[in-house]
């Protein structure tokens, strides 16, 4: 299942149900004309999923996790930090601005508290074989554009063709497997794929973004543009400012307000993305009132900066939810491009740098975990020592892959947490003796061109340097020369997508019905191209055989044990030094909302609540008793 930040807002999987379990051999023939007696059976219904059989049936009016009779009004400010230069988020070009994919709508979409399932939303209704070896989509006949036009199969056909042939590299990645597109009636469109086993692909077909043909066809997609694009979704730009704003308005005429995934969420009338310089000026933005809701990252800021009057009255809410969903491992990530980190034994000695306890109990405040998988903390992620499924096919490249995939369950280095790591960096020493590399005048140096080891590491957020600079020091100790490298936003940018870098943090988060998209992530081809997620540059036939079998895994448990033996061969290669996972959401918000009482599987979402007018109509006042009654502004 595709996860991308920049992209989708929102990465985790769903739930569906098959509206007849099967149709009948004739029933075939007259839901699909191409059928013929004797073919496998067919399936139509208003959603499909992964493994398994869904949650919601055909009857569904709602989402659990949603307040079906939320009230609609009210604005909700938000903030972003830097600047933007486009509202089209589908190509390789420019920084987008915040909401730009608000009016952009899919054939279906995910739910949020299963694996993976798929309901419909410009798709009324999805239609497969048992092979899954075909979908056909047949669209909503209320679906309309911002316009009025209607939502046609042709915009479909379009859809898929720009984004594959001129949308961001991930595109072409997702959707390779797609050897046919054809219009099978005004709204009606259906994808043929590429022999083999792989049934995520009707899903992720479901995932498409639809964009309006007859507004594009003019227009040069590959560029950034500062004009707003057409839509179909509950929210279209009204106005902005670049470097300033960027406020979205609820369409009151949204054709799809009472189609059943949508009920219950878009309550507000204006959602405001202010932009500020960085993370530090907008927590003071937040205290100060002029932002409603802040997702905090930084675990130093969350223990030291909320300490304040308006969070002890709870007007202002500081709340540490747990996320079940998978987060993905921030890591250390190391540009195998470069002679450098080529060597799998360097970028394994370099971890032994990191020293993730002392940091976590100083810099960290004790809030993190050190991760041992890409998937933690979910049942995907490899533990203990392969057995079952997971080792046969292990098995089969005994020789190709590490020993250790075999003999030691990963784990991280540890330290004793008193920040000098001499164990670790001596371990370090060995190991980088054994790659060719040796110390001279102080100096870490490859043994036979006497070249010394230096690197650049590029970041973005000064914040992160009280977390770097210990890393760095350490990496000193043993020879090494960082040069640290802050750049702005679209610098950085420009930067991973050039693959213009050494070292840097990155998160590739994942999800827990993994799919298509680990070919972005880790795949042969997408190491060389701009703005895929293989920051690594991984080009190894295992994994991309390991790949091609979780995509082709026939069911659940299947698809865990290929995971998990992905996992391990990801880990042992060394890639990347996992630095930290938190298992929860660290949130604050203004007490001016509704929140639905559930809550599913990847956490809070603010999109979902809603404007409390009573809490809204008083907040002021209720901060102007507390400034006056503690003698300051929170």
């Amino acid at each position: 299942m595709l996860q991308t930040r920049r992209l989708l807002a929102v990465f985790a999987a769903c739930a569906a149900v098959l509206l007849p379990p099967a149709l009948s051999t004739a029933q075939n023939t007259a839901q699909n004309p191409a059928s013929t007696a004797g073919e496998q059976p067919v399936f139509r219904a208003h959603a499909i999923a992964m493994h398994g059989d869904p949650k919601y049936g055909p009857d569904v009016t709602h989402f659990d996790y949603v307040n079906p009779n939320a009230p609609k009004g009210g604005m909700l400010r938000l903030s972003a930090s830097g600047t933007f230069d486009t509202f089209n988020p589908f190509n390789a070009k420019g920084t987008p601005g915040a909401g730009a994919t608000f009016a952009v709508e899919t054939l279906m979409v995910n739910g949020s508290n299963e694996a993976f399932t798929m309901y419909g939303l410009l798709a009324e209704t999805i239609e497969w074989p048992e092979d899954r070896s075909w979908v056909i989509f047949h669209l909503n006949p209320k679906a309309r554009w911002h316009d009025g036009k209607p939502v046609t199969a042709d915009d479909v056909i379009f859809s898929f063709n720009t984004l594959v042939e001129k949308g961001a590299p991930l595109f072409r990645f997702y959707y390779q497997s797609v050897t046919e597109a054809v219009k099978l009636s005004e709204r009606s469109v259906k994808f043929t794929f590429q022999a083999g086993e792989n049934r995520e692909l009707p899903l992720i077909m479901g995932q498409l973004y639809v964009l309006p043909k007859h507004y594009w066809e003019g227009r040069d997609f590959t560029k950034t543009t500062l004009e707003p694009p057409l839509g179909s979704g509950p929210y279209r730009i009204k106005r902005f400012e670049p470097g300033r704003f960027v406020e979205v308005e609820r369409v009151e005429d949204y054709w799809g307000a009472d189609v059943p995934t949508r009920v219950g969420t878009n309550n507000y009338d204006t959602i405001r993305y202010e932009y500020f310089l960085d993370r530090t000026i907008i927590r003071q933005a937040l205290k100060a009132g002029r932002v409603d809701y802040f997702a905090e990252n930084s675990a130093k800021e969350w223990a030291t900066q909320f300490n304040m009057p308006a969070v002890e009255a709870g007007l202002l809410h500081k709340k540490r939810i747990l996320n079940e969903s998978s987060g993905g491992m921030q890591a250390y990530y190391m540009n195998t491009r470069r002679p450098q980190f080529s060597d799998p034994r360097v970028r394994q000695a370099l971890a032994y740098a990191f020293d993730f306890q002392w940091t976590n109990r100083t810099v960290y405040y004790g809030q993190y975990e050190q991760p041992h998988s890409f998937w933690a903390p979910t049942e995907l992620a490899s533990r203990d020592l392969p057995e079952g499924e997971e080792l046969e096919i292990l098995e089969r490249y005994r020789g190709r892959i590490p020993d250790e995939v075999f003999t030691t369950p990963y784990i991280p280095p540890k330290t004793d947490g008193s920040g000098w790591p001499r164990a670790n960096l001596e371990k370090a020493f060995d190991i980088l003796a054994e790659a060719g590399w040796v110390v001279r005048d102080m100096k870490l140096v490859n043994a036979e061109t006497g070249e010394p080891f230096s690197f650049e590491f590029l970041y973005r957020d000064p914040g992160q340097e009280r977390v770097l600079l210990p890393f760095f020091f350490n990496l000193q100790r043993l020879g090494i020369e960082v040069r640290p490298r802050l750049v702005d936003t679209s610098q950085y940018i420009n930067r991973f997508r050039a693959r213009d870098f050494d070292m840097m943090i990155f998160n590739n988060a994942q999800s827990l019905s993994p799919g298509n998209e680990q070919r972005d992530h880790w795949g042969s081809a997408a190491a060389d191209q701009s703005s895929s997620r293989n920051i690594a540059g991984i080009k190894d036939p295992v994994i991309d055989e390991l790949i091609e079998l979780v995509i082709a895994a026939p069911d659940r448990e299947s698809l865990i044990q290929r995971t998990r033996a992905l996992d391990r061969v990801l880990l042992w290669n060394h890639f990347a030094i996992p630095q930290l996972i938190a298992p929860y959401d660290r949130i604050l918000y203004w007490d001016k909302f509704g929140r639905p009482e559930n809550m599913p599987l990847n956490g809070p979402s603010v999109m979902r609540w809603w404007v409390d007018t009573e809490k809204a109509a008083s907040l002021q006042d209720r901060r102007r008793a507390l400034r006056s009654g503690a003698g300051n502004d929170s």
